[in-house]
C-alpha cells in the first residue's frame, strides 16, 4: 500500500526554518542519528548539506553521534548540533552532555519528542525527556508544538538562544564565558514530513561569549603556573608573563616554552620546591597527578582558577575563580629577583628530571672499522636497536614525536596517557582529551569528530589517537562510518596488553585477590583487532618494534588506520 504523500507539514516548516536559523549563528555541523520522530529535522539537515551550508555526519549509534559532535566542538570552538529521535536515542546522548558540561565544550541536543498529550500515557517510544539533561546543560528548552501557534514558525528564536547560551555569551545561571550543552527537546504531530521547504539561509558567525573581568596577579608570593586539560597556550603565556615555572600536563596543550618543568611530581614532592608553594594559578582542569591535586588542597595556597567548565575548581574550599588573568609588572627590582630565583631553582632541578628516550646515534666508526670484531659488535649494536621492542616509555615517545602543529592528538584515558604525562618533554602541538570526568567513553568518537573538523576545506594534517584496548573495545561502534562520507586521516594507535593495567597501580591492586583482580577490574580480552578493523573497513597494522613503529606513522596517511601495539602487563 502507498501511503499519501502530505502536502504540508507544520513539522516540516519549524524544522527548515530551525537549522536556518542555526546555520545562520555559526553552527557548520550536524550529527544524526535516524528515527522516525526526527525525520523532518533529518530531511531539512540534509538538503542544508546538499547545498554546502551545512556538513552533516549520519552515526547509527546515539553514544557514538554524541561524542563526534564533541570532538567537532572541541577542534573548532563552536556549537556542533547532534540530532536524534525520542525515547532511549535520547538517553544515550547523556555521557557526551556530561563531559561537554564538565569540559565545557559547546554542544547543542536536538530530541524529537512526542507532542505533550502523548507523553505519560504509555504511548511508543514516549518518555520524559524535558528536562532529562538539566543537571549537565546551561539551558534545557522543551519547544511549542509546530502548528499551535498558526504562524508556522512556533521555533523561532530557539537558535540564536541556544548558540549564545551554549557559547556562554547570555549566561542563565551565572557561568558567562563558560561553554556547555544545551538541550531543545523538539514535540511534534504528525504528519512528520511533508513538501520540502525553501528556507533563506545566509551563513553567519556565531556571537562572542562575554567575559568577566580578569585577575590582575601582583607580584610577589612564590607562584607556579599549573596547566589541566584544555588549558592551551594561554598558561605557557602567563608563566612567560610572571617568570613562574610551568607544570603542565600532557593533555594540556601547554606542554612548551622555557619555563615548562619536567618530572613535576617528583619536584612537587620535594620540600624546598613544592613545599614552598604560596600561590597556583590554574588553567584547564588537572587531573593525571595526586601531587597536583594534594598541592590544591593545601589551606595555606592562595589557588587562582580560571572558570573553563560547569563547575568551580576549589579543592581547598578558598580558591578564587577568574574568568581569565593578566600578570602585573614587577614593581621593582627585589620582586624581579625573587621572580628569577624561585624560577631558577625550579628549572634547575627540571633539567635532571627530563626523560631522554631517543635512540643512540650509529656507530659510524665502528661500522667503517677494519677490525672485524669492532666491526661485528658496531652491526650487533645497530640490530638490536633496529629489532628494540617497544614498551609504554617508547610508544608514546613514537607518537609524539611523528605529531606536528598542523596534526591533532587524542589521548584516551588509559594508561598511556599517564605514561605520557611521565616521560614526554616540551613541544607545542595540539592536544585533546576527554578529562572533563577522565572517562574512556566517546574516544574514537571525538577523536573522528576532531579530524574531521581539523581536516575541513582540505586542511592538511592527521589526527592520532593514543589508547588503551579497552578503551577502543568501549568504543567500538565509531569505527563504523558510512561510505558516502569522506573518510577522515586518522590513526587509532592501540597499546594491547590484554586487559585494563591501569588498575595494577591502584589500592585495590594491594588488597584483591588476583583472580578477582582479573575479573572484576583488569577483565582480560581475547579479541583480535585485525579482524574487527577488516569488519569496520580500516587498514590494520600491527607493529613491535619502534623502527616498524616509527614508519608506519610518519608514512602518507590517505584513510582510517588502525595500529595495533601489542604490550606486556
Amino acid at each position: 500500500m502507498t501511503l499519501p504523500r502530505p502536502a504540508a507539514s507544520p513539522a516540516t516548516d519549524a524544522a527548515a526554518s530551525l537549522l536556518a536559523d542555526l546555520v545562520a549563528h555559526g553552527v557548520r555541523d550536524l550529527v544524526l542519528s535516524p528515527g522516525s520522530r526526527s525525520q523532518a529535522l533529518a530531511l531539512a539537515a540534509v538538503r542544508l548539506a546538499d547545498t554546502g551550508d551545512l556538513r552533516v555526519h549520519v552515526r547509527i549509534d546515539e553514544r557514538v553521534a554524541g561524542f563526534t559532535a564533541l570532538g567537532l566542538a572541541r577542534e573548532t570552538g563552536v556549537p556542533a548540533a547532534v540530532l536524534c529521535t525520542s525515547g532511549t536515542a535520547a538517553a544515550n546522548l547523556l555521557p557526551a552532555a556530561m563531559e561537554a558540561f564538565h569540559a565545557g565544550v559547546p554542544l547543542l541536543l536536538l530530541t524529537a519528542d512526542r507532542p505533550p498529550e502523548l507523553r505519560g500515557i504509555g504511548a511508543n517510544q514516549a518518555t520524559t525527556q524535558p528536562g532529562m539533561f538539566a543537571p549537565w546543560a546551561r539551558e534545557s528548552i522543551d519547544a511549542p508544538v509546530p502548528g499551535e501557534s498558526g504562524s508556522g514558525d512556533d521555533w523561532s528564536g530557539l537558535a540564536i538562544r541556544a548558540v549564545a547560551i551554549a557559547l556562554g555569551a547570555d549566561a542563565p545561571h551565572g557561568l558567562p564565558g563558560v561553554a556547555g550543552p544545551v538541550h531543545l527537546n523538539l514535540p511534534a504531530r504528525e504528519p512528520l514530513s511533508g513538501e520540502p521547504v525553501v528556507t533563506p539561509v545566509t551563513p553567519g558567525a556565531a556571537p562572542m561569549p562575554a567575559r568577566g573581568e580578569a585577575v590582575v596577579l601582583a607580584r610577589g608570593p612564590r607562584t607556579v603556573v599549573i596547566a589541566g586539560a584544555d588549558a592551551g597556550p594561554d598558561a605557557e603565556e602567563i608563566a612567560h608573563a610572571g617568570s613562574w615555572p610551568l607544570i603542565a600536563e600532557i593533555v594540556s596543550g601547554a606542554r612548551f616554552g622555557r619555563h615548562l618543568v619536567h618530572g613535576y611530581r617528583a619536584l612537587l614532592r620535594r620540600t624546598e620546591l613544592g613545599g614552598a608553594v604560596e600561590r597556583a594559578v590554574v588553567l584547564g582542569h588537572p587531573t593525571l597527578s595526586r601531587e597536583v591535586a594534594a598541592l590544591l588542597t593545601r589551606p595555606e595556597v592562595e589557588v587562582i582558577a580560571v572558570r573553563h567548565g560547569g563547575e568551580e575548581l576549589d579543592l581547598n574550599h578558598r580558591s578564587r575563580p577568574a574568568a581569565s588573568v593578566v600578570v602585573a609588572a614587577p614593581s621593582n627590582d627585589d620582586d624581579r629577583a625573587a621572580d628569577r630565583t624561585w624560577l631558577g631553582a625550579w628549572l634547575e632541578a627540571s633539567a635532571a628530571q627530563a626523560v631522554d628516550l631517543s635512540e643512540r646515534a650509529p656507530d659510524h666508526d665502528g661500522l667503517a672499522s677494519a677490525d672485524s670484531a669492532t666491526r661485528r659488535d658496531a652491526v650487533q649494536a645497530e640490530l638490536e636497536a633496529v629489532r628494540r621492542p617497544l614498551d609504554r616509555e617508547l610508544l608514546v615517545d613514537a607518537v609524539w614525536r611523528a605529531t606536528w602543529p598542523h596534526d591533532r592528538l587524542v589521548f584516551g584515558s588509559s594508561r598511556l596517557v599517564r605514561v605520557a604525562d611521565a616521560v614526554l618533554g616540551g613541544k607545542k602541538i595540539p592536544v585533546h582529551a576527554n578529562r572533563g570526568l577522565a572517562g574512556i567513553d566517546g574516544t574514537i568518537a571525538t577523536a573522528t569528530g576532531v579530524a574531521l573538523a581539523s581536516q575541513a576545506g582540505g586542511a592538511p594534517g592527521v589526527t592520532r589517537v593514543l589508547l588503551g584496548d579497552l578503551t577502543l573495545l568501549h568504543d567500538v561502534g565509531a569505527l563504523l562510518l558510512p561510505p558516502d562520507e569522506t573518510e577522515p586521516r586518522l590513526q587509532v594507535i592501540v597499546g594491547n596488553d590484554g586487559g585494563g593495567t591501569i588498575f595494577d597501580g591502584l589500592e585495590v591492586a594491594q588488597v584483591a585477590p588476583a583472580a578477582d583482580l582479573d575479573r572484576a577490574f583488569y577483565t582480560p580480552h581475547q579479541v583480535r583487532l585485525e579482524h574487527l578493523a577488516l569488519a569496520y573497513g580500516w587498514e590494520y597494522q600491527r607493529v613491535t618494534t619502534r623502527t616498524a613503529l616509527d614508519q608506519v606513522l610518519t608514512r602518507p596517511v590517505g584513510g582510517r588506520q588502525l595500529i595495533e601495539v601489542p604490550l606486556a602487563r
